[in-house]
Order: structure tokens, then sequence, then C-alpha cells
């Protein structure tokens, strides 16, 4: 409980300095303090009083109902991921979120044979990952497209350690800096969905130790919904790629999650990606 009371006060602390007076259309005669609104400006927004939302600042969401979790969301203007996040907070509080999350398997990271054949059978870059970011299945082309990731022999390839600890995610992200956002923000939510994951705590530890940019972004508390988008990247054998890419939750594995990448139609990601699909087979033997 005391997790989720520091957890709740770090979210709602980083929220409301994100958000300007000018946003929350209030005037900015005088000289601030902190950035973002004070506590006195929130509650008004929210229509508490302040020491109601103090107390909410400090962590204690048990029992807030749905009405007032809504009404703070609107005064610190939180987007879909952030609101999402706030009611896996209350509800962790509340000691439902356990009651309100599917009965999990134990967690392994062997992929059913079916589902790998699964992968197989798509055209386009493929991969499966979990939500603590192990890289856990890739189809030809996936694996081929991150080859950089599947350098470490140690064991399942992480995005998290790869990101922050091997010099060559610089090369592989052209924007590093968004990547990297992208990366912690998942991770973040995903405490969120599940913060009693033993193996999520130590990477965050292990990360936290090991790189001050991890650390100063997962001290940021962002989160983020990870469905679509465009990604690019630097392949040190085809170069630049820029890629759409969708991702879906397994229904028959909640904690993972599928990503299939697509080039437009003629475009030089495109040509690149059959480059891409010869190399991988030159490398396996196997025809793409």
């Amino acid at each position: 409980m005391d997790d989720n009371r520091a957890e709740v006060r770090d979210f709602l602390t980083s929220r409301r300095a994100k958000v300007t007076p000018e946003q929350a259309g209030l005037p900015t005669a005088g000289q601030r303090r902190v950035p973002g609104l004070r506590r006195t400006e929130v509650s008004a927004l929210a229509g508490m009083s302040v020491e109601y939302y103090s107390k909410l600042e400090r962590g204690q969401l048990a029992g807030v109902s749905p009405g007032v979790l809504e009404a703070v969301a609107r005064a610190l203007r939180l987007d879909d991921a952030e609101r999402a996040h706030l009611l896996r907070l209350a509800q962790e509080a509340n000691g439902s979120g356990a009651l309100l999350r599917p009965t999990r398997k134990p967690k392994q990271r062997a992929i059913r044979p079916s589902l790998r054949w699964s992968l197989d059978s798509v055209t386009a870059p493929a991969i499966v990952v979990n939500l603590r970011q192990d890289l856990l299945a890739a189809n030809l082309l996936g694996r081929a497209m991150y080859s950089d990731v599947y350098t470490d022999s140690a064991g399942v390839p992480n995005f998290g350690r790869f990101t922050f600890l091997d010099p060559a995610a610089r090369r592989f992200y052209p924007n590093w800096n968004l990547a990297a956002d992208m990366l912690v923000a998942n991770l973040r939510t995903a405490a969120g969905v599940d913060p009693h994951d033993k193996a999520l705590h130590d990477l965050v530890g292990e990360l936290s130790t090991r790189s001050d940019e991890f650390r100063r972004r997962w001290g940021a508390h962002n989160v983020r919904i990870h469905g679509t988008g465009r990604k690019t990247f630097h392949h040190h054998v085809v170069g630049d790629l820029d890629l759409a890419y969708e991702s879906t939750e397994l229904r028959a594995e909640p904690d993972l999650t599928m990503t299939i990448y697509a080039a437009e139609p003629d475009s030089p990601t495109a040509q690149a990606l059959s480059l891409l699909a010869s190399w991988a087979a030159s490398e396996t033997g196997i025809v793409p």
C-alpha cells in the first residue's frame, strides 16, 4: 500500500507540474516558485476543496469515486493513457486491482508453437513482446530487422536493456530520445497494469542503477497507449527504415503484444525490406 501511495503522489505531482496556467485558462500574474499549476488551482478546476485534493495528492485514493477521479483527470488534462493509469492506481488502492485483472498464468518466456507458426506466416516484420519489453519471438524478417537487439546471447533480449545499455541503440534509433521516452512510458504503464511483477521491478532497478537517462525518464511518470503509429530505424545492412506499425494484445495471452510493421508500397523502405529479406535468407539459408 505504501508503494501505491508513493506512485499516486509522484504521478499526480508530475502531471500537475506539466500543466501551465495558460493551458488551464488561468491568469498568469505573479511569480511562481514551481512549474505548472498550484494545488489550489487544481482543486478549483476539479470542483473540490484544496484540503481534499491535497489528500489525494498525498496518495490516498482508497474509496475515491469515479466522478472525483474524472474531475481530477479533467483538471490535470490527462490523456487516455494517463486516465487509465490513474484508474488502475485507484483500483490498486481499493484492493480491487487483482479482481479486475484476469487470472494470470505463471509468467513464462516460452511461446506457444501455434503463436510461432502464426508469426512465421506473416510476411512483414512481426514481433511479440511482454509487458517488461522482453523480445520473446519474431518471424524471419522481424529477427533480421532487430538483429542488433539479438546480439546479446546472455538470455532473452530486452528492449529496455538494449535502448539504455547498448551503444548500438543510438545508431539503430535515429531519434533515440523519442525511442527512449516511448520505451520508459511503456514500462511505466506496465508497472501500473501489474504492480507486483518482480521481474519488472528488478529490470527497473537495474536500469535505474546503470543509466542516468533511464532514471530521469522513469521519474517523469509518463505513460502511453502503444497501439499504432510510425517508427524510424537505421539498420546496419539496409539503411533507413520508415515503418508504420500496428500493435495488438493477444487475447489468449493478455501479457503479450504482437506488433506488425509495414512499409508504404513502392517506397524506399519497401525496397529496403526486400533487401532485408534477401539478407535474412542468406544469413539463415531460409528462402523468404
